[in-house]
């Protein structure tokens, strides 16, 4: 009798796990539900700064299961896609079109590839051509567009390195752009799961006591080492618009390249070692030097060493300069931040931070352009004599605007708009701008004025 029911048992079990191994596959919903599941979403629109033309970047609303299903390897603060060299969680665009304002005709691009994956829209200086990326299976591409023939031209090899952020760079002329690319010597990544650690990761504090925020996806061993050195590396290559190529810098990790206005500078941010198990890459060691358009050094304006200790606090920031940019409205001069609290955000100062201003050829003195009560935000530049500066403090989600002069610190800066930063009701919108002979967006100054745009949210509905 028990042989009978151990047998009848052993039957149900083979035919339980028949059942449940069958390859169904995935499976689609009703036409209906998949209508409303797949509708077309609005296109992302870049429009040119005369306002005649807009360039429609079209998108799926969800990423196929061979997107998600790409490999991704998380280190330093970054997710990366091995295979492509471009974040992971990179959003792309399967089709573009060139729209003419003036008389709502759409016209297709010709030459770009069967089911693109574009990202990373760039403007020509001129905005006759735009760039873009088109991610392939094995890497990324860089391709420009002419707008008067609305043709697509592939200038490089799917070899770019995007794995921190836009891997190009349009130079002055804009009849070309300095492209970072993946390096011939390129190393191997290595396999975490199949190494077999030397010894235990070690970590040590020399008696220093500091608070520390959670950071996801960090480097956990010296195999995250090894291969975040190999994905952050690159070279810069010069490239016209027939796709010709000069190395225009060696192999290193260049977390940033940035071109001034009058395209006769270069500023690049360049990480080093040693890296760190306890804060991202953007605080690890590095170097941001200036160099001239033919790639010689004119000047190395800091080298900051590995920062993994700071004081308790949200805002709390460095002591050492940051926030580098171009000045928008003027040929070469860079712009920084200093922190005049020591970078404690519970020190209490009469001001927080002070911005700095340092011209071409970058040898000498930086001068003070402003001072802000709280945490600097950014400027939105006008002229030589009328700029926007902004501050915030998270804690208190506190934003206010100051106008000032930039040419003569002496002047008082004026406080306007200081309000709570998730008050829609609040928010007076954001100034109109232009494009200046730079190509780069200013404010819109009439007769002294300035002039905002916004969304209109009031107690009675959005307006």
């Amino acid at each position: 009798m028990r042989t009978r029911i151990f047998l009848l048992f052993l039957a149900l079990c083979f035919a339980f796990s028949s059942t449940a191994q069958l390859d169904l596959g995935y499976q689609k919903p009703d036409k209906a539900i998949l209508d409303l599941a797949d509708v077309n979403l609005p296109p992302s629109t870049f429009t040119d700064s005369k306002g005649e033309i807009a360039i429609m970047l079209y998108r799926d609303q969800y990423k196929t299961i061979a997107e998600l299903s790409e490999p991704e390897l998380r280190l330093a603060g970054l997710r990366i896609n091995p295979a492509t060299n471009i974040g992971s969680r990179q959003t792309y665009y399967k089709g573009v079109k060139i729209l003419t304002l003036k008389n709502g005709k759409e016209k297709a691009i010709k030459g770009l590839p069967e089911q693109p994956r574009i990202s990373n829209f760039s403007w020509s200086p001129d905005e006759s051509k735009f760039a873009v990326l088109n991610t392939t299976k094995t890497g990324v591409e860089l391709w420009v567009v002419d707008l008067k023939s609305a043709q697509a031209k592939q200038l490089t090899k799917a070899h770019l390195n995007a794995t921190m952020g836009t891997p190009f760079a349009w130079l002055g002329d804009g009849e070309s752009l300095l492209v970072r690319t993946l390096p011939k010597e390129k190393a191997e990544l290595i396999d975490n799961s199949k190494t077999i650690p030397n010894g235990p990761t070690i970590s040590e504090n020399q008696g220093k006591k500091a608070q520390n925020r959670t950071y996801q996806d960090l480097l956990k061993n010296p195999t995250d080492e090894h291969n975040f050195k190999v994905l952050a590396g690159s070279e810069i290559y010069k490239v016209d618009l027939d796709g010709n190529k000069k190395l225009w810098k060696e192999a290193g990790m260049h977390s940033s390249v940035s071109v001034s206005p009058n395209g006769e500078y270069i500023l690049i941010r360049e990480l080093k070692r040693p890296f760190s198990y306890i804060v991202p890459y953007y605080r690890f060691p590095y170097t941001m030097k200036v160099y001239d358009k033919k790639g010689n050094h004119v000047e190395t304006l800091l080298d900051a060493p590995l920062e993994e200790e700071r004081p308790k606090g949200f805002m709390s920031t460095t002591k050492e300069k940051r926030s580098f940019s171009w000045r928008g409205d003027q040929p070469a001069s860079i712009i920084y931040t200093l922190a005049l609290d020591e970078g404690d955000a519970g020190n209490e100062v009469e001001y927080r931070d002070e911005v700095f201003q340092l011209d071409a050829p970058f040898s000498g003195n930086a001068r003070s352009i402003l001072k802000t009560k709280d945490r600097f935000g950014g400027i939105q530049w006008g002229n030589n004599n009328m700029a926007v500066g902004v501050d915030y403090w998270w804690n208190t989600r506190n934003t206010r605007q100051y106008l000032f002069n930039p040419s003569n610190n002496k002047q008082e800066a004026k406080e306007f708009f200081e309000r709570n930063y998730q008050d829609r009701y609040s928010d007076p919108g954001d100034f109109a701008t232009q494009r200046n002979q730079y190509g780069r967006s200013v404010l819109l100054i009439n007769n002294n004025h300035l002039f905002l745009e916004g969304d209109g949210y009031t107690p009675e509905g959005r307006f």
